[in-house]
Order: C-alpha cells, then sequence, then structure tokens
C-alpha cells in the first residue's frame, strides 16, 4: 500500500499486457494522483493472473481500485466515490451538438477573417450554417445504417420510402459543400429547402404533436441528443439558407 506525506492511500490493480493495456486502468491512475495519492501500481500482465484476481476479490473486470484497504470498485466507481459526474450510457446530452455548432462557428469566422479582414460578416454567417450542415452530415455518413434507422423512427417520408433515410445525409452534405463555395445554388437551395421542409415537419409533429420523447438522428444513429428544439433548428437552418442564397446570388451579387 502506497502512502504519501498526506496520508491518502491508494492501491489499483489494473491490465497492462504486450497485446492490451487498459484504458480505464490508467484513467483511474490519474483521477487518483489528481485527488493527491500516491499510487501503488499493480500491474496485472495475463489473463490467468487477471482472472485470478477478479475470482478473488468476487469482481467481473478490471481496474479495482482499494483506498486505505476498503475496495471503491472500476473507474466509474472510483469516480463516483470523488463526487464526479457518472454518465449513463442512455443519458440523454447536448454535448454532441454544442461541439459540433461551436466548432463551425469558429471556422466560419476563421475564415471570414481570412477572407474580409473582419469576424463577422454576411459570409460568415452563411459560412457557419453551411459549415454546420456539412458536420452534421458527416456525423451521419459515419454510421449511415444506425442513422437510417433512428430516421425511421420519426420522419414523415423515410417511413413511406425507406430509401430516403439513405440518400438524406447526401443531401444534406452537398447542399452545404455547395453553399459553402457560393457555386450552382439552384441545385443546392432546392435540395436544402426539401429535406429541411420536410425534416422540420417531421420534428413537429413527433414532438409538439404527437408529444413523443425519441434520440435525435442528427448527429449519428448513435447519438444521445434528444429529439426537438436542435433537430428543428437544423432544418429551419437549411429552409432559410435555401431562401437567403438566391436572393443574395440574384439581387446582392
Amino acid at each position: 500500500m502506497a502512502t504519501n506525506q498526506h496520508g491518502k492511500t491508494a492501491t489499483l490493480y489494473r491490465m497492462v499486457m504486450p497485446d492490451h493495456l487498459c484504458p480505464f486502468g490508467l484513467k483511474s491512475k490519474d483521477l487518483l494522483e489528481r485527488q493527491g495519492f500516491t499510487v501503488e501500481d499493480h500491474h496485472l500482465t495475463t489473463r490467468d493472473e487477471t482472472e485470478a484476481f477478479m475470482k478473488k476479490h468476487g469482481v467481473e473486470t478490471t481496474p479495482q481500485t482499494f483506498i486505505d484497504g476498503v475496495r471503491i470498485g472500476g473507474h466509474d466507481d472510483l469516480r463516483a466515490h470523488f463526487g464526479k459526474e457518472v454518465k449513463n450510457a442512455d443519458e440523454t446530452s447536448y454535448t454532441p451538438v454544442i461541439a459540433i455548432f461551436s466548432v463551425a462557428f469558429l471556422m466560419a469566422v476563421s475564415v471570414s477573417w481570412y477572407t474580409f479582414g473582419t469576424l463577422f460578416s454576411i459570409r460568415a454567417t452563411e459560412w457557419f450554417i453551411a459549415i454546420s450542415m456539412c458536420i452534421l452530415a458527416i456525423q451521419k455518413l459515419q454510421d449511415i445504417e444506425s442513422f437510417s434507422t433512428m430516421f425511421l423512427n420519426y420522419d414523415l417520408l423515410a417511413r413511406h420510402w425507406v430509401r430516403y433515410g439513405y440518400v438524406y445525409p447526401f443531401g444534406e452534405a452537398l447542399a452545404g459543400i455547395l453553399m459553402i463555395s457560393g457555386v450552382l445554388i439552384w441545385i443546392a437551395a432546392p435540395v436544402a429547402l426539401f429535406i429541411g421542409t420536410v425534416g422540420a415537419a417531421s420534428v413537429v409533429k413527433a414532438v409538439y404533436i404527437d408529444k413523443r420523447e425519441l434520440k435525435c438522428a442528427c448527429v449519428g444513429g448513435s447519438s444521445n441528443v434528444p429529439l426537438g428544439f436542435v433537430s428543428l433548428t437544423e432544418n429551419l437552418m437549411m429552409i432559410a439558407m435555401a431562401i437567403w442564397m438566391p436572393i443574395r446570388m440574384l439581387w446582392l451579387g
């Protein structure tokens, strides 16, 4: 058992093998050290050694942490012991959407600064929406099968034409890319207007009329983002861009 000058002690057992280094073991060690513990770090170097350890202590997983001789448990148990947040696998979160829109905004104002010498411009707003569309499309295209499956839970058109769930992310990406460059708007605008309108109507019906609690497929099929305001905003932004871009091209140049 390791003891530091403040009397904080901890013993950690984690898998460290030639073909496997347990990431949660490293996280547990880091967490303990950040909490001021000196850690006696025991490596479980073979499968047999790991199985023997788990059998001895009546546990099913490693790593396992002991503080002052008392078993705390795995990484999640350790986080809970220190009063830190432990995420539930089924817990909904807006974090993915916040990350996407934040990065898209910073990219847009960066390009605006480089192009026009100012952070904020009309094109910066256009780029923000178009870049957001592209990033959201990438999220969907990473696992289009999972996306299309989740999409069927609420999209009105996909329920009648299942293949639409496979077409949607390509349409979103195409419209976003063309809007970033400002070319072929006569293709981008109708595509964005169509998928945005169908999407907005689907969200309104599912969430605000039918009062269903669903997860949004907007950031991919493995998303835990709740269906509602965020997805509606995504679709309304596409509609706004579909209307605005032709106007700007025709009247503002």
